[in-house]
Order: C-alpha cells, then sequence, then structure tokens
C-alpha cells in the first residue's frame, strides 16, 4: 500500500487487493474494500497509516458489499459471494463472520440495507426472486418477492419504507413490501441492461436510472409511459447517483479503450455539460460513494475505488456545489444561519439603503409596498446576502442570457412575459405573481398566443411547473429562474424526441385511424352448435411488406360491441 496527498485528494494505492466491491460506512469513518481473499478495512481520518484485514475463504469473489446505513448498527456489513450472503462485525479494530444467509438458488446480483429499518436487508438474484431478510432471524427470508426475469439491480426508497425498486433488463418494477404477490408499477425504461438504479433523496417518486444505451433517464413511477428527463451520452452509464447537496447527479461512464475522465459531475437541471470532471483514475471505476460530513465542515467528500487499484477520496468544496444549484438561493441556508450572529449593519448602511429606496420609481415603491419582510432580521440578513426581498428585485437579478428565452417583466402589474423558441416550435407564457409570493403563494402560469405545441405538451410543462415553483416557496424563495430553465429543458427534450420519431420511416403515424366500416352481426347461418370451440378468426396482425413498410391490421371496435358471447363463433376459412 502507498499513499500520496494531492491539492484536492488523497490517493491510497492497495496493489495486491484485487477488491471487486468498495462501501464506505454511514458515520464516514472506515470504507471497506473487498477481495476474494480479504476483506480491507481502511481509516479514511488516515488511509496511509495502514488497514485492517478480515480473512474469508471463498473461491468466489464478492459481488456487492455495504455497511448498515443506521449509527446504532454502524458495526455491521453484508457482502454476496456467490449464492449466499455473509454477515460481518467490525468492532474495537477486529472483524468476525457473523450469520449467513441463504436462500437463492443462482448468484447475488444486488444488496441493500433498509433506509428505515437497521434489521431488514434486500437481495436480488439471477433466480428472478428479491428476498427481504430480517436479520433477527435468518433461517429464511420473511419477504419473497417474484419477478419473471432476474433482477440486476435493488434499491430501497429513502422516502417510503415500504417501497423497494428492482431492475430486470431493460425494465424496472416498483414494489410495495406489504403486497409481494406483483409489482405495483412496471416501467419498460431502456432499449438495453440497466447498469444503475438510484433514488431521489428528496422526492419518493423519482429515480434515475443507467444503461448501456448509453443515457440516464429520469422518471417519475406514477408517470410510467415517459422518462422526465434524459442524459444522452457517448458511452454506456455504469452507474449514476444523486449528490446529497443541491441537485448534482455522478456518473460513472464505461471507459472506451481505458481512457480517462470516465467520473463526472452533472446538475441536473443543465444536462447539456458536465459541471466538473474528476480526474486520477487510470482504469475504470468500479464504485464510488460519499462520505459522511464533519460537523463545521461546508466540504463533501466523494470516495471512489477503481480496478487500477487505488482509493481516492476527492474534495467537493462549497464553490463546486454551488455550480449544481438551479438558481442563485440553492445552497444559502447555511450561510444564514451564521449570519444571524452578525453584529447589526452600521446606521450609514441603512440610510444608503433608504435613499436609494426614496429615489426609485413609484412601481418599484408600490410592489415593495405589497411584500414587506417578514422580519427586521430577515430584512438584514437578505441584504448582506443580495437576495431579492420584492418582486423588482428579483426581476433586477435573474439572469436574461438563458438560451432561446425573452422575458418582459412588470413589477408594478406582478407579472411577466415568457417566450422561448426551440426548433419550429414556440411557447409564450403570462406568469403572475400573487402578493404574497414568495411566501408560500406560488405563481400562477397561463400560455397565451403564438404558443404551438400541443395541449398533452402544455399540461406536462404545466405541471413540471407548478412542482418547481411549489418547491421553492415552501421555502419562501424566488421561483422564476428555476421554473424558466426548466421550461426550457423540458421543451428541448420533447422536440428531440419529436424529431427522433419523424426520422424513423417505420414509425407508425400519430394520427388516428379512421374507423372501419360496421361488420354486420353474426348469425346461426354461419355456424352451429358444433362450432362452440372453435377459435375465433385472427383479429389483428402486422407483417412487413416487400417496399419495407409494416402493414397491421386490428379488430374493429364496433365488433366488441355487436358480436354477443352467446352467439356462435364464425368458422375461420382455412387458407388454400
Amino acid at each position: 500500500m502507498a499513499a500520496r496527498w494531492s491539492s484536492e485528494n488523497v490517493v491510497v494505492e492497495f496493489r495486491d487487493s484485487q477488491a471487486t466491491a468498495m462501501s464506505v460506512d454511514c458515520l464516514g469513518q472506515h470504507a471497506v474494500l473487498s477481495g476474494r481473499r480479504f476483506l480491507y478495512i481502511v481509516n479514511l481520518d488516515a488511509p496511509f497509516e495502514g488497514h485492517r484485514k478480515i480473512s474469508r475463504q471463498s473461491k468466489w469473489d464478492i459481488g456487492a458489499v455495504q455497511w448498515n446505513p443506521h449509527d446504532s448498527f454502524a458495526h455491521y456489513l453484508a457482502a454476496s459471494s456467490n449464492q449466499r450472503v455473509d454477515l460481518y462485525k467490525w468492532k474495537d479494530g477486529s472483524g468476525e463472520v457473523g450469520t449467513t444467509l441463504q436462500g437463492h438458488t443462482r448468484v447475488i446480483s444486488d444488496l441493500d440495507w433498509a433506509v428505515f429499518d437497521p434489521d431488514l436487508l434486500v437481495t436480488s438474484s439471477v433466480d428472478t426472486y428479491i428476498y427481504i431478510w430480517d436479520i433477527k432471524d435468518t433461517r429464511k427470508p420473511t419477504v419473497a418477492l417474484s419477478a419473471v426475469a432476474g433482477a440486476s439491480q435493488v434499491k430501497w426508497n429513502k422516502k417510503n419504507a415500504n417501497c423497494l425498486a428492482t431492475s430486470h433488463d431493460g425494465d424496472v418494477r416498483i414494489w410495495d413490501k406489504r403486497k409481494p404477490s406483483t409489482a405495483v408499477e412496471y416501467l419498460a425504461a431502456h432499449l438495453s441492461k440497466i447498469h444503475g438504479l438510484d433514488w431521489h433523496p428528496d422526492s419518493e417518486h423519482i429515480l434515475a436510472t443507467s444503461s448501456q444505451d448509453n443515457s440516464v433517464k429520469f422518471w417519475d413511477y406514477r408517470q410510467p409511459r415517459k422518462y422526465l428527463n434524459i442524459l444522452p451520452c457517448q458511452v454506456p452509464v455504469w452507474k449514476a447517483r444523486y449528490t446529497p447537496f443541491s441537485n448534482g447527479l455522478v456518473t460513472v461512464m464505461v471507459p472506451q479503450l481505458r481512457r480517462e475522465n470516465s467520473l463526472l459531475l452533472w446538475n441536473v437541471f443543465d444536462l447539456n455539460s458536465p459541471v466538473h470532471t474528476f480526474v486520477g483514475h487510470d482504469d475504470v471505476v468500479l464504485e464510488f460513494q460519499w462520505r459522511k460530513q464533519k460537523e463545521g465542515s461546508k466540504d463533501y467528500q466523494l470516495v471512489t475505488w477503481s480496478r487500477d487499484q487505488t482509493l481516492r477520496m476527492w474534495r467537493v468544496d462549497s464553490q463546486m456545489q454551488r455550480l449544481c444549484a438551479n438558481d442563485i438561493l440553492d445552497g444559502v441556508d447555511e450561510f444564514i444561519e451564521s449570519i444571524s450572529l452578525l453584529p447589526e449593519p452600521e446606521k450609514t448602511l441603512h440610510t444608503q439603503e433608504t435613499d436609494h429606496q426614496h429615489n426609485s420609481s413609484h412601481g418599484e415603491e408600490e410592489a415593495s409596498k405589497e411584500d414587506p419582510p417578514n422580519n427586521p432580521l430577515e430584512e438584514r440578513k437578505s441584504d448582506q446576502l443580495g437576495l431579492p426581498q420584492t418582486l423588482q428585485q428579483e426581476f433586477s437579478l435573474i439572469n436574461v442570457q438563458i438560451r432561446n428565452v425573452n422575458v418582459e417583466m412588470d413589477a408594478a402589474d406582478r407579472s411577466c412575459t415568457v417566450s422561448v423558441h426551440c426548433s419550429n416550435h414556440r411557447v409564450k407564457m403570462l406568469v403572475k405573481f400573487p402578493a404574497q409570493y414568495p411566501n408560500n403563494a406560488a405563481p400562477s402560469f397561463q400560455f397565451i398566443n403564438p404558443t404551438t405545441i400541443t395541449s398533452t405538451m402544455k399540461a406536462k410543462l404545466l405541471k413540471i411547473l407548478k412542482d418547481t415553483s411549489l418547491q421553492k416557496v415552501k421555502r419562501n424563495q424566488s421561483c422564476l429562474e428555476p421554473c424558466l430553465r426548466q421550461l426550457v429543458s423540458c421543451l428541448e427534450s420533447f422536440v428531440n424526441q419529436e424529431d427522433s420519431a419523424s426520422s424513423n420511416p417505420f414509425a407508425l403515424p400519430n394520427s388516428v385511424t379512421p374507423p372501419l366500416p360496421t361488420f354486420a352481426r353474426v348469425t346461426t347461418a354461419y355456424g352451429s352448435y358444433q362450432d362452440a370451440n372453435i377459435p375465433f378468426p385472427r383479429t389483428s396482425g402486422a407483417r412487413f411488406c416487400g417496399a419495407g413498410y409494416l402493414v397491421y391490421f386490428t379488430r374493429p371496435v364496433t365488433m366488441h360491441r355487436a358480436v354477443s358471447p352467446t352467439e356462435p363463433t364464425p368458422r375461420q376459412e382455412m387458407p388454400a
């Protein structure tokens, strides 16, 4: 083992470990590197001062390893190997093997400790079963979820104790452990295998999937037919996980020809390019996890393990975190607490602000009267931070350089008109702000002419804008700029999908097929008692013709009502 420090991170080399999995404990003190012969326990506070080992005897590599995420059970960890899971206990500098979980008949693909119950562990396998174990009674699983296909990933919901998700090739199933007989929702997420699955840390219904098809998709499983957003990539995506701060996402790409720069940090509100690239590893990043923040520290640490046999800890400071914020107000809560301890501003500062208010226009004065600060302390905090107190100030601070967007603002009328151009589509919207905004009062959004998008797309955009604005005003934060960015991002995603659909010569048209002529009712002339068990003639089918088009036929809707179940079935003519 060797260690070295750099300006941004610490690097520790484990030349002979041959570890295939890594996990960081919930206290941020230890990392475990799991190899075939040993589990290496690394003290992250002093990674270069040596490490401890836990011996294991197995001819199988460890597929997945994870510490228990609860502080009181932080010394427990689980590691899967082939068809079994071994539970280890690490305490006072020594480790021992505890219980073994055995129940799967094929190799275990993933495991995950429950977020709300320290005794529950879920495992997924190629044998098509997902088992939920209670480590107080390890003789058999307490819940068995049965799927048609083997599961490659399993993850507990971070907000709902009964909900979990599994990936099966390119599909995702959402489960409720209280209803184990069948999945509660099904997502046809990708056309290729899903490598990574992660729930949003703050939203119960949002998750991200990363796939071999070179994309990361974001889903609300209440709307399984359409993803919320997509991150297109040039190479397959191995993992994609949300950051514990702001609106960030970290992805690991499957490198081509062992190229570097596969570890990327993104802002989920702007997926055009990564906000940071972690450069250093010489081979595939096998695992990455976040280390718990120390008290009083504003920095985070990202811990990564690579096939190049190096463990790296990357420092993510507040400036890098701010790159993942979706507006100027994100990430300032921590500063407000510290500013409350500052002495009151000098009288000269107050005098300057008063003079500035007297020199403002009549419209600004009216807007200021309608938006009184909650209390003098909050007013001083906002002044020192440069945060908007009134609608007029929010308008003056907004970034008007958002692509393809034109905003006409009227503070006196408490409204603004937004125009967005994207490809051949145009959206024009009137936004009105209530008098209480942004104190738990969201603005209203209304489409006006000329708007060229469909009514379906209008409804989707309105829902996204309302959700975004509500998230902000619940924290008494302004929401206009994040709503504008969401509007542009969603509209561009819609146009890209429309273009890809139009470029596909085999895509079926969106227009509704005209109804076929009504068929006459079936009478006894077409059959008799002997026809009762004859199958009904083929009612739908599809064939490719010589010109390369797909020709299909379906059963007319009118026949559902025209044919009574009690009437005999018409005999199907056999082909000549």
